[in-house]
Order: structure tokens, then C-alpha cells, then sequence
């Protein structure tokens, strides 16, 4: 670990800078807007610009790379990045905010592409498990670290822009400064959506779900917890347990992953967010002991769905196609985020600050109501399945590149696809729709009870 450590703590600290400036620009924000008694719907809006611009920049990220090289690339962005946080002091028209916001996401996914691509190649094939964790552990760290910095600058003026910018200038430098070479350009893998519609639906439900919960939760619990009469440095730990509670699961629910059925444990998990959710979301004002608590068994479960939704997926697709796997997964998370912000910010507005936990807690039931393990034919799982189940960020911090870190995914069939051109190499053909006669979906639909179809709809 020590060796890995010295290999990769470039990239591990431009990712952990990365994390700070996004986590706490995300919460400033949101607090920003609720000191000056701005609807809870523009704080929403905002987060969706946010992801909105990650989606688009799982696309130009890549053209971006392939035309002037990595470390440019990186540049270029984190620089582009820093002056749009900057722009957030310069101008108080909160149009204008959404349209930095996404400037913000699209930077953001080219500076993830740059580094997962970075790490994967310089990762040895039986080190990639240990890389994998290494960036996951910054990631989530740096996302609480950029919350307590709340607790330490409880001031609400332009000195936390500032402090977000100051990161995003110091994420270049372990990057600039490098004496490695860097990874060949890479192109975008095809995406291939109706044949991952049909053959894992309950997955890409479940990551529908999971990115209407955590994108509103990341845009508008600091609303929340504001307007439950909290005080900046209370919000900044509110939001940092809450993160942490994300990373703490990780590795127990590896455990679970690998010895029950992933199905079930999805179903389970939505179920207990549906029924854990409701003190908070029944109750307008609630104790501060319970504020934090509920809050944090909350987070326990709803940082859950994604990674079981990934792994599950995994189980059905087979390996060459687990780089464009990871590419749908993060579109359709990236939709999700930015819808859930939106829908649960005019519901705070009409209802509320409590309805964003009733908001968690309808779409948690739509998971259990979804999501049918009985269902589950298994025909298509591929030969080395089950699979061992591997601790994801969620993609608040993290691009399509990140399945070349994944120890399941074969190292040679990553590039492979990766180096491909979806405009001259002509796209695999897609099988016929999965009947009962024949080997199906991961799921087959219920004709007696047929559930809404989350994951339909998707560009």
C-alpha cells in the first residue's frame, strides 16, 4: 500500500483538492441563497446545472483529451473551472449562475476523465483494486473536508469562493508538475442505451433513483438543514457526517454484496431509506440530536443504492461492454440528478423543507416497487458471475473512465474499446428483444402488475 501510496499521491492530491472545492462550493451556495431568502427551486436548479454539465462533459472531455493531450486538457479546465467559481462573486444574477454551474460540471468531468485514465494506465493489473480505493478514499475525504471547512469558516462572504478557487489552482499543480508520461488520447466508447435498457432495466432504475436522492440530497440538504435553524458551522457537520456516513458503508456492504442476492438488497435497502426517512419527513422541526441522527442512518442507505446498482449490472453484462456499461450507468445517474434537484425544490417551496425527505422517501418506495428480485431470470449472467462486488464513489466524482480502474474489467478489453471510433467502426448488433422463450433481461417485466419504467427515456 505504501508503494502505491508514493506512486499515485499526485493524483490522489488533485483529486482530494478537486473534492474540497466541489463539495463546499455546492453547500456555500445552497446557504448562500437561503441567507437571502431565495427559493429553495433556484438551489435546485442550481445542482442541475451542475450535473447537467457532467453529462456534457462525459462527451467533450473526451474530444477535449484526444485533440490537445492530458495535462493541457486538465489545465485548460481547472483553470476555466476557477474563474467560474470566481464568477460566482462577480455577478449576482442567478441566471447567469446556472450557466456557471454547468461550466463547473462540464470542467469538472474532463479534469475526472484526465485522472482515472492517468491512474488506470500507470496501475498494474493486480494493483488496480488498491488504486481504485486509494481514489475513492480521496474523493469522499475530500467532499467532508470540504464541509467542515464551514465549521472552521462559518462566514458566509466571498473568502470561501476564494478558498474554492485557491483549490482548484492547487489540483494543477501535482498534475503540471509531473514528470511521468502521460496516457495516450482516448475516445469514447459506444454508449449503446436500448441494449442496456433491455438487458439490465432494474440496474438502470436503481441508478435513476439513486441520482433523483443524492442529487437533491447534495443540492438541498444544506437548505434543509438551514432552514431547520441550523447555523453555518452545525450545516457544514450535518452535510460532513453525512458524506462520511457514505464512505463508511462502502466496505460493509461489500460484505453483503458478495454473500446475498444484490436484487434483494437493493429492494431492502430502498425499503429501509423509505421508512428511516420519515421522522424528517413527516415532522417540520425536529430535535438536533435527531436531526443528525436520522440524517446520518439516511445516508447509510441511500449512498448503497448506486454501488449495488453497478455491481448488479455487472453480473448481466459481459466484460467487453462493461466500459460502455459504465458510461449509461453514469448518463442515467447524471439525469436523475438533474431532475431530482428541481421536482424537490418546488416541493420545498410548496410544501416545505421537510418534503425533501418525503421526496427521498416516495422514490425509495418506487425502487421497492420496482425492483423485483423474483423477476430476476439470471439467463443472461455472465460466466464468472457473481461477481466480486468492488466500492464505487458515486458520480458526483467520477467520470465513464472509471470502469478501466475496475479489477473485474480486463485491462486489454478497456483499451480496446476505448480506442475505437464510434463514427467509422460499425456498432455491434443489438439482439432481439429478451422473450421468456429465450435467455432474458435482467429482469422480465410483470405483465399482471407492471411497475413505471424508471430507466426508459434516455438519450
Amino acid at each position: 500500500m505504501r508503494q502505491i501510496w508514493k506512486s499515485f499521491r499526485a493524483l490522489y492530491f488533485a483529486s482530494l483538492m478537486m473534492l474540497i472545492g466541489s463539495g463546499l462550493l455546492s453547500t456555500y451556495l445552497a446557504l448562500r441563497l437561503a441567507a437571502d431568502n431565495v427559493d429553495g427551486l433556484w438551489v435546485g436548479a442550481l445542482m442541475a446545472a451542475n450535473y447537467f454539465g457532467l453529462v456534457l462533459g462525459g462527451k467533450i472531455g473526451h474530444r477535449l483529451i484526444a485533440r490537445v493531450g492530458h495535462i493541457r486538457a486538465y489545465s485548460a479546465c481547472a483553470g476555466i473551472v476557477g474563474a467560474a467559481v470566481l464568477g460566482h462573486g462577480l455577478v449576482d444574477w442567478l441566471p447567469a449562475w446556472l450557466v456557471l454551474r454547468t461550466i463547473v460540471g462540464l470542467g469538472m468531468m474532463c479534469q475526472y476523465m484526465v485522472i482515472e485514465s492517468w491512474l488506470n494506465e500507470q496501475a498494474d493489473a493486480n494493483q488496480r483494486g488498491l488504486v481504485f480505493s486509494g481514489y475513492m478514499i480521496a474523493s469522499y475525504l475530500g467532499l467532508v473536508l470540504g464541509q467542515l471547512i464551514l465549521v472552521m469558516h462559518p462566514g458566509l462572504g466571498l473568502e470561501l469562493l476564494m478558498l474554492v478557487a485557491l483549490c482548484f489552482a492547487l489540483c494543477l499543480v501535482p498534475v503540471t508538475l509531473t514528470r511521468r508520461i502521460h496516457p495516450a488520447p482516448l475516445h469514447p466508447a459506444p454508449m449503446e442505451p436500448r441494449f442496456f435498457i433491455k438487458r439490465v432495466p432494474q440496474s438502470l432504475s436503481t441508478v435513476l433513483g439513486a441520482g433523483l436522492i443524492i442529487g437533491s440530497f447534495y443540492g438541498l440538504a444544506p437548505l434543509y438543514a438551514s432552514q431547520q435553524g441550523l447555523s453555518t458551522e452545525q450545516v457544514g457537520l450535518f452535510m460532513g457526517s453525512c458524506i462520511f456516513a457514505g464512505l463508511l458503508v462502502q466496505w460493509p456492504l461489500g460484505w453483503l454484496s458478495d454473500r446475498y442476492d444484490r436484487a434483494l438488497l437493493i429492494r431492502c435497502f430502498a425499503g429501509f431509506l423509505a421508512v428511516a426517512a420519515l421522522p424528517l419527513a413527516v415532522l417540520p422541526q425536529v430535535p438536533l440530536e435527531v436531526l443528525f441522527g436520522v440524517g446520518f442512518l439516511c445516508s447509510l442507505v441511500q449512498f448503497c443504492l448506486y454501488p449495488l446498482a453497478v455491481a448488479f449490472s455487472n453480473d448481466h453484462v459481459e466484460g467487453d461492454r462493461r466500459v460502455s456499461l459504465t458510461a449509461m450507468l453514469l448518463v442515467t445517474y447524471g439525469v436523475g440528478a438533474s431532475i431530482g434537484p428541481l421536482l424537490a425544490g418546488v416541493l420545498m417551496k410548496l410544501f416545505g423543507s421537510q418534503s425533501l425527505y418525503a421526496f427521498f422517501s416516495f422514490f425509495a418506495l418506487v425502487l421497492v416497487w420496482r425492483i423485483r428480485p423474483k423477476a430476476v431470470t439470471n439467463l443472461h449472467q455472465v460466466d464468472d458471475a457473481p461477481l466480486h462486488h468492488v466500492a464505487m464513489p458515486d458520480s458526483m466524482s467520477s467520470s465513464p473512465l472509471v470502469a478501466a480502474l475496475d479489477p473485474r474489467v480486463d485491462e486489454q478489453v478497456v483499451q480496446e474499446q476505448m480506442v475505437q471510433d464510434p463514427v467509422q467502426t460499425p456498432a455491434n448488433p443489438e439482439p432481439e428483444p429478451a422473450t421468456p422463450s429465450e435467455p432474458g433481461a435482467e429482469g422480465e417485466p410483470d405483465t399482471d402488475n407492471p411497475a413505471p419504467d424508471l430507466s426508459g427515456g434516455r438519450p
